[in-house]
């Protein structure tokens, strides 16, 4: 049978049968002239039919009975073996289109969820959701949620809430604490240097089956919070893993429960390199321009810096000793002194090495950087530290609202270690936006 052959009989094929016996017969039929086009080696026939048989809801097996549906899977089964990729990713096309779910399809090609997922994406670049699609279930239960009251402002207000700190004490002092999320849509461009220097220190990237993986991991409250909308503005789902770890420096915390959050990604969606020479990095920074090196140490300091405010001000950028990420360092000690004038030092530690910034080196650089910073706690205490400069607020009125973002020292603190109960609690969209896995000991 040929192609030609095909399109005559589509018109009869597609017709509704009134009885299921009328429909078997149909779809027998339909299956008897697939199997000759697979012998014939004719793969654009055999794909016509398969539309026909999916239009004559020969799929399924509720209206025809699971032997003539399994009969359909293996048509679909056998075609996938004999076909080139060009050939799969058409098939896959027109099942995505005719409204076949992927698991249906997953069951006929007799493959994984992973590998399926990777072949749409990396493959043929077809994304696939279901009839209703994540984004629009997504989208649906945050209208929900404004409509009772929720939104980004609240999820901020509700996480500050839970850690202490009063907004409104601050917002009376002009400081708005929750500016970090300002902007934060332009970061789904994973282009920005943002992206880089995040990568250069917490953020990890990871290549998995032609797929790029992006993932960060904490114990900590605000982290918590702040990496879901960080990673919410690369994609709307992703994955929140929770597992229970035992950190043995952690005094106060028996039993912690670490949250691992990652997406996947198409290989080329990701520009930046993931390894690199000391002298690669360093022609990549020196190449930034001044506003595209502020934001690349804005997303330094978020992914593993600190801002600090003792008796003077502090800004540091940490990395693990004697591993890649430490020649992040030394270029960017500088490159800093040289484009900006800011000069800082680099210290070492037991278990890492720090660039550090201090007093009005450490002012000076938060001038430049502080409007591309997203972590929370760390933007609240450049906006502080920024009035107190500016003269807003005095030496006393600062003490007393940088009190509220310190940590306790020797003693339990709720920003530390509860990571899981400030996501529950302050972003009830992770429930929507993340596939929540695992909990081992």
């Amino acid at each position: 049978m040929t192609s030609k052959e095909v399109s005559d009989t589509s018109n009869e094929a597609s017709l509704p049968k009134p009885t299921q016996a009328g429909r078997i017969e149909t779809c027998t039929e339909l299956i008897s002239k697939a199997m000759k086009c697979l012998g014939n080696g004719d793969k654009d026939c055999v794909t016509k039919l398969i539309e026909e048989l999916v239009k004559a809801n020969c799929h399924n097996g509720y209206a025809v009975g699971r032997e003539i549906a399994d009969k359909v899977r293996d048509v679909v089964h056998e075609l996938w073996l004999v076909s080139d990729n060009e050939c799969r990713c058409e098939l896959l096309k027109i099942l995505k289109e005719l409204g076949i779910t992927k698991k249906w399809v997953r069951n006929a090609v007799r493959t994984s969820p992973r590998y399926l997922n990777e072949y749409l994406l990396i493959r043929c670049r077809i994304s696939w959701e279901n009839r209703t699609t994540r984004y629009e279930v997504i989208k649906n239960a945050e209208d929900i949620l404004r409509r009772i009251g929720w939104d980004e402002i609240r999820m901020c207000e509700e996480l500050w809430r839970f850690v202490g700190v009063d907004v409104n004490v601050f917002r009376r002092y002009g400081i708005e604490p929750c500016v970090w999320l300002s902007d934060l849509e332009l970061l789904g461009d994973l282009r920005r240097p943002y992206w880089f220097g995040m990568a250069e220190t917490d953020l990890t990237i990871m290549i998995r089956g032609g797929s790029i993986r992006l993932a960060l991991s904490t114990t900590n409250t605000i982290d918590a919070v702040f990496f879901v909308k960080l990673l919410d503005t690369v994609k709307v789902s992703l994955v929140i893993g929770w597992k229970r770890t035992n950190l043995p420096a952690i005094k106060y915390a028996d039993k912690l429960i670490s949250l691992d959050y990652y997406v996947n990604l198409s290989t080329d969606k990701w520009s930046w390199p993931i390894k690199l020479s000391a002298d690669e990095l360093e022609r990549i920074i020196k190449g930034f321009t001044d506003e595209e090196l502020a934001e690349f140490v804005g997303g330094a300091i978020d992914g593993d810096g600190s801002v600090r405010y003792v008796e003077s001000v502090y800004v540091g950028i940490m990395v693990c000793k004697n591993c890649p990420k430490r020649a992040i360092l030394d270029v960017l000690k500088e490159v800093i002194a040289k484009r900006f004038g800011i000069i800082g030092d680099i210290y070492h530690y037991e278990s890492e090495d720090a660039l550090e910034f201090h007093g009005e080196n450490a002012v000076k650089l938060l001038r430049r950087v502080a409007k591309y910073m997203h972590h929370p706690l760390r933007r609240l205490r450049a906006e502080l530290i920024l009035a107190l400069y500016d003269g807003r607020i005095s030496l006393e009125e600062i003490e007393r609202l940088y009190e509220q973002t310190e940590y306790e020292r020797g003693a339990p603190d709720v920003k530390r270690n509860h990571a899981l109960e400030a996501l529950v609690r302050a972003a009830p969209q992770t429930h929507t936006h993340g596939v929540w896995v695992g909990l081992s000991d």
